[in-house]
This record gives C-alpha cells, sequence and structure tokens, in this order.
C-alpha cells in the first residue's frame, strides 16, 4: 500500500488540482445531503446496472455542480438524473465526510455480476454534470437515428457525436422514453403524444427516417424490462438551441437568487495582520458562478466574511445565522487574475480589511464572503455549525452514516 500511495495523486490544500489528473466516470444519483455536499451514485460500471450499490462522493470545496448547462445546487438535481464525474482522492483522508476507501478500488470487480469500476475510491468530485452540460461543455450533441413505439412508450436509438463532425465514428446507444419523457421546442412544453399527432412520431411501430436530427437530451435511469443490463432513460428531448436555452436560464436564475443567500465561497491566499484584531485577508473566490454574482464584488464595498468548512457550511451561525459572527469590513481590492485559470476557480482574487479578524481565516483555509447589500437572511440550522462551535470538522451527520460497500 505504501507503494501504490506514492504514485497516487491527491489535491492539495490551497492548490486547485488539474482536471486531467481527475478519475472520470458516471452514474444515477440515488441519494443528496444537500447540506454537507455529498450524496451517492449508483455508479455505471460493466455489469448489471440495477445491481450496483449507491456510490457515496462528496464534493470539494471548490467543486463545480452543473445542471441544464447552467450552475447548480446539489438541491436542484432531481434523484434519478446520471451524472458525469471528475473527481479525486480524498485531499485528507482523515477529514473526509464520505467512507476512505483503497487507491485501487477501481479496478477492483465487484463480482455478483456488477464489474468492475462501480465503487472507485476517487469520491471528492471536482466537476459533477448532468447530460446537457456534459455535451455543451465538450461539443457534442445527440443524433437521433430511428424510434420504435407504441402505447406512448418505446425505444430511441441515438448516438452522442461532436457537434462539429468528425472524431471517428460514433458509438450507438439504446435508450427508453415513455409518455412521461418531456419534449421542448422553443418556448413549448411538449409531450410525446403531440409529436404523435404532429406526424413526427408513428403511433406505433418503427420509423427511420429521423434522419440524424440533432437534439440535446436529459438522461435518468429506470429498471428495464426484459434482462436488459444497463440501459439509460430520456427525461427530456430539448428539439432546438432556444428550448435548452430557456432551460439554461432558468437554472441559471434559481441559482444566483441561492448564492446570494448562502455567500460564495473562497479560500484564504494569504493574511496580513495588523493591531487590536485588524487584518487585511486575500481570498481567491471559487468558480462556477455565473458572472453577474462576481460583478457585484467591486473595490470599496463595504462586505463580510466567515470562515467555513469544507462541506462549505459556515463554521459559526450565532443565533441570528452567520451574518451575526462574521467579520465585516471593506473590499479594498478586487483583481482578475491573468493566464488559464483552472476549473474550480473563478481568477478572482479579493482583498478584505477588517477590524476584527475571526479564527477561520487563515491561509489554505475556507471562508465565505459576500457584499453588505446582499439579502441578510437566516439560514436554516442544518446549514451552519452549532452556536459557537469551534471544531471545523464537525460532522452533521458524520460518515458514518454511509455503508462501505
Amino acid at each position: 500500500m505504501a507503494h501504490a500511495e506514492e504514485n497516487v495523486f491527491r489535491p492539495e490544500a490551497g492548490k486547485f488540482p488539474p482536471l486531467e489528473k481527475a478519475h472520470s466516470y458516471r452514474g444515477e444519483l440515488v441519494f443528496v445531503d444537500h447540506a454537507n455536499r455529498r450524496g451517492s451514485l449508483r455508479v455505471e460500471g460493466s455489469g448489471q446496472f440495477r445491481r450496483n450499490d449507491p456510490h457515496p462522493f462528496a464534493m470539494l470545496p471548490y467543486g463545480i455542480v452543473r445542471y441544464h448547462g447552467a450552475p447548480a445546487d446539489l438541491r436542484d438535481i432531481p434523484l434519478g438524473t446520471v451524472l458525469h464525474v471528475r473527481a479525486f482522492l480524498p485531499p485528507d483522508p482523515t477529514i473526509s465526510a464520505v467512507p476512505v476507501l483503497p487507491v485501487n478500488n477501481k479496478d477492483k470487480d465487484a463480482n455478483h455480476n456488477r464489474g468492475a469500476g462501480i465503487f472507485p475510491a476517487e469520491n471528492h468530485v471536482l466537476l459533477l454534470e448532468d447530460e446537457p452540460s456534459h455535451c455543451l461543455r465538450e461539443g457534442l450533441v445527440w443524433k437521433l437515428k430511428e424510434v420504435d413505439i407504441k402505447n406512448r412508450e418505446g425505444t430511441i436509438i441515438a448516438s452522442r457525436e461532436p457537434k462539429q463532425g468528425g472524431g471517428g465514428k460514433a458509438v450507438e446507444e439504446t435508450l427508453s422514453f415513455d409518455a412521461a419523457t418531456r419534449v421542448w421546442r422553443g418556448r413549448e412544453f411538449l409531450r410525446i403524444e403531440h409529436l404523435i399527432t404532429e406526424g413526427v412520431w408513428p403511433a406505433e411501430g418503427k420509423k427511420k427516417a429521423l434522419d440524424g436530427q440533432t437534439v440535446m437530451l436529459g438522461i435518468t435511469w429506470k429498471p428495464t424490462l426484459g434482462g436488459v443490463f444497463t440501459r439509460f432513460h430520456i427525461s427530456d428531448i430539448w428539439l432546438d438551441d432556444a428550448a435548452l436555452q430557456n432551460a439554461t436560464q432558468h437554472q441559471t436564475e434559481v441559482h444566483k437568487a441561492f448564492m446570494r443567500s448562502r455567500w460564495l465561497p473562497a479560500w484564504v491566499d494569504a493574511v496580513e495582520y495588523g493591531k487590536f484584531g485588524r487584518a487585511t485577508v486575500t481570498a481567491t473566490l471559487f468558480g462556477g458562478m455565473d458572472p453577474s454574482l462576481y460583478a457585484d464584488f467591486k473595490k470599496g464595498l463595504a462586505a463580510l466574511m466567515n470562515g467555513a468548512e469544507n462541506t462549505l457550511k459556515h463554521t459559526e451561525g450565532g443565533s441570528a445565522g452567520p451574518a451575526q459572527m462574521a467579520a465585516r469590513g471593506k473590499l479594498i481590492d478586487v483583481t482578475q487574475v491573468s493566464g488559464d485559470i483552472p476549473l474550480g476557480s473563478s481568477g478572482i482574487q479579493i482583498r478584505f480589511e477588517t477590524d476584527l479578524i475571526t479564527e477561520g481565516m487563515r491561509p489554505t483555509r475556507i471562508v465565505k464572503v459576500r457584499p453588505a447589500d446582499w439579502p441578510d437572511v437566516h439560514l436554516p440550522r442544518e446549514e451552519h455549525l452549532g452556536n459557537g462551535a469551534s471544531n471545523i470538522d464537525e460532522r452533521f451527520p458524520n460518515p458514518s452514516i454511509f455503508p462501505k460497500y
């Protein structure tokens, strides 16, 4: 094990890990603990998907969630959604919010017709994205080839391939759909029967003349008839760019409102101490947010900063919420870092001056910050640590809620 540990990569505190070193997999979201930014996925392997045990994961503090091509929180994603994952080993196994597994766990065969790869030790996520978000980022689209339908349900043969063409022969995949599958066209919300009524799809039987129609798909999983080991299900079909852009804008607005009440996360790069509690904190805002949120951080504005732990919970809430315990001051500088910006970072560095710095603001530690004119709301109990809590590693609940598969 010691020799194996010498050759593995773990993210380091204060450094954004390179995306190319992440382990990639995908799976169905089956459990969410949104307050602690963790959950469980049924990871796709080489065997019978339904038999795969839910596999715990935790978001890295700077980890990014994307849904419908927009920033998201875990609470926004419906259970059953199939997600693409880029993840790493736990940066510090001693404070992992999910079980720590042997570093070679992704290579182990799970037996019982499940195959390998379904419980990787790389369970700390840098990027978690649904199918449309993945395709938009990678420049991919789905092309429909054939539909086989009876009583408003059936299967579609389609292939995911580069939008610009090229890249070799695309692999065709058979996906199921049913009467609950949502169809979006422009600002219209359609159902399968509307496609039948319009003559786009047949009421029954096969239609092969779909001519490689380009669409975006939302993908979930449902138990499948006929002993099929792994077949994913279509939750949504976006027939044109306008339809997906509408969904993206809606999700963007959902997340913007959420973040203004929860503050933007960052980590501390440096602290310059003055006298009698005065200090200047240099911090880097995490990435993945809508640009309008970052635009609210302006030099000279009053702001609040509070310590947070790795799950982005505020470390102290007080009886009236984190704002009661936060350090207050102003932004004395806001700069955009030049060069390549790694995933997880916004590339925006702030300098925050306060006359009463709190314990949680130390280099490499996580903080949350907001302009003073953002909403001053009281957060629910599960989103901050207990009154007067001084232990940065407090868990609510602790990792023992997860079985160790």
